[in-house]
């Protein structure tokens, strides 16, 4: 953080910074072992079920839940680091954006 950061020097960084964060997600990822449909399943019978990954997440006051294959839970679990990490970005940015807004009202004042 800079002393003498502008409020447009704060949007143009947060601009440069995010444009780097694809994929994003947020949620969890979860490896989930559950039964199957088939009326004789041998792994289930034997108590072993069967694992899948599923995400879960939110959509306003709803939760949601949405299969992930196996193939996809590396770029899954990627999308979701660069979602934690972009809410950290937001978190910083809005931090920096008042002390620039402040700092950019207080040389108002003195002019």
């Amino acid at each position: 953080m800079n002393k003498e950061e502008t409020s447009e020097k704060v949007r143009i960084w947060f601009q440069t910074t995010i444009q780097k964060m694809w994929p994003v997600a947020e949620g969890s990822l979860s490896l989930r072992k559950s039964p199957c449909i088939r009326e004789n399943c041998q792994a289930c019978a034997k108590g072993k079920g069967h694992l899948s990954y599923v995400l879960y997440g939110r959509e306003g006051k709803r939760r949601f839940s949405i299969y992930v294959p196996e193939a996809l839970v590396p770029e899954i679990e990627k999308a979701l680091a660069n979602g934690r990490r972009l809410q950290q970005v937001m978190n910083e940015a809005g931090v920096r954006y008042v002390h620039a807004l402040k700092r950019e009202r207080r040389l108002k004042s003195i002019k």
